[in-house]
């Protein structure tokens, strides 16, 4: 019933009746044009208290003991802004350590830089939880990954078993995604805006920072990456064109050869952009990968354990001007 004849009809109903009627009548449209459902059900408690890993690197040179490892603040703060916490899962742990942590948090992140994806510690634990993560949601046990730059180059590394990066000139640009037909019904995009969607069609949002590519020739004749990702954007650097966006067909798992988190929290380079579509794209993502993290059930056995685990125990460290991060946590 249309508003203006609600409030006629709550005119023809006595006094204190008329009053309370009324009352709930402005709430109830109040609350449509906020766009909020009218019904509501008492969530999970576990489905709103998201803990993510992301995953630390070897800090190359370090002078300093115990500060052997990094992780970057910006995708700490990223995910930490669509209603996550976070956890760093540290390299060189046992198999046994990182079993435990995986069936504690709700997903991992697998950041970008400049650790070796063919051997090192971030390969070895990034390896550990991807076999997890393919086990765990075969079982229908919901356990989200994602990559970001080395990331997304280390999940095509563990899905194809082979080396098939090629080298592209994309050392420090931010470009348009070339989206694919398969983009607007995917999970990653398909809950975008239409006109977010349309700025990162046309205007360059992304930022690249690689020296390797998943070139698209290599993906379509490469079968385990074909029947295991759907592409959902490309770039090229004028020579190769490569795949930029990607998503698993069966399992949550998803990849970006460009850096979400820089548009937000990232001021070090000129070509990083900080346009409001730019700032929106980073919280899209973040929100779209922390919602995946919601339907995970993991835990940990403990409070104390979780409140010891996570990364408030640490403090981020204002980097130098040589560092293309402006904070940076180290272990």
């Amino acid at each position: 019933m249309p508003s203006s004849r609600l409030l006629r009809h709550v005119g023809e109903l006595p006094g204190k009746v008329r009053a309370s009627r009324a009352n709930m009548i402005v709430l109830v449209i109040f609350v449509s044009f906020l766009g909020f459902p009218l019904t509501s059900s008492v969530p999970n408690p576990r489905d709103d208290r998201p803990i993510i890993g992301v995953l630390a690197q070897e800090k190359k040179n370090s002078p300093k003991p115990n500060q052997n490892s990094y992780i970057a603040a910006s995708y700490v703060k990223t995910l930490e802004a669509a209603g996550a916490r976070v956890v760093p899962v540290m390299t060189n742990r046992t198999q046994e350590e990182y079993t435990a942590l995986f069936n504690s948090i709700n997903g991992i992140l697998l950041p970008g830089g400049s650790a070796n994806i063919y051997s090192s510690g971030y390969q070895r634990a990034a390896k550990a939880f991807y076999e997890l993560a393919i086990e765990a949601n075969r079982k229908g046990d919901y356990f989200p990954m994602w990559g970001t730059c080395l990331g997304f180059e280390q999940l095509v590394l563990l899905t194809s078993g082979e080396a098939l990066l090629t080298s592209t000139n994309t050392r420090g640009v931010s470009l348009p995604l070339n989206f694919t037909d398969d983009a607007s019904d995917s999970r990653l995009f398909g809950g975008f805006p239409a006109d977010l969607l349309g700025k990162l069609a046309s205007e360059p949002l992304t930022v690249n920072i690689h020296k390797w590519s998943l070139a698209l020739l290599t993906y379509d004749t490469n079968e385990e990456l074909k029947k295991f990702y759907k592409v959902l954007s490309t770039n090229t650097d004028g020579q190769v064109e490569f795949v930029s966006t990607m998503e698993a067909y069966d399992y949550p798992i998803y990849g970006t050869q460009w850096h979400p988190e820089k548009n937000a929290f990232e001021w070090r380079k000129d070509f990083i952009p900080h346009t409001r579509s730019a700032v929106k794209t980073t919280f899209y993502i973040a929100e779209f990968f922390v919602n995946e993290a919601r339907k995970s059930f993991h835990s940990f056995e403990s409070k104390d354990e979780e409140r010891k685990t996570l990364i408030y125990n640490f403090s981020p460290v204002y980097t130098d001007d040589q560092s293309p991060f402006e904070q940076i946590y180290l272990f």
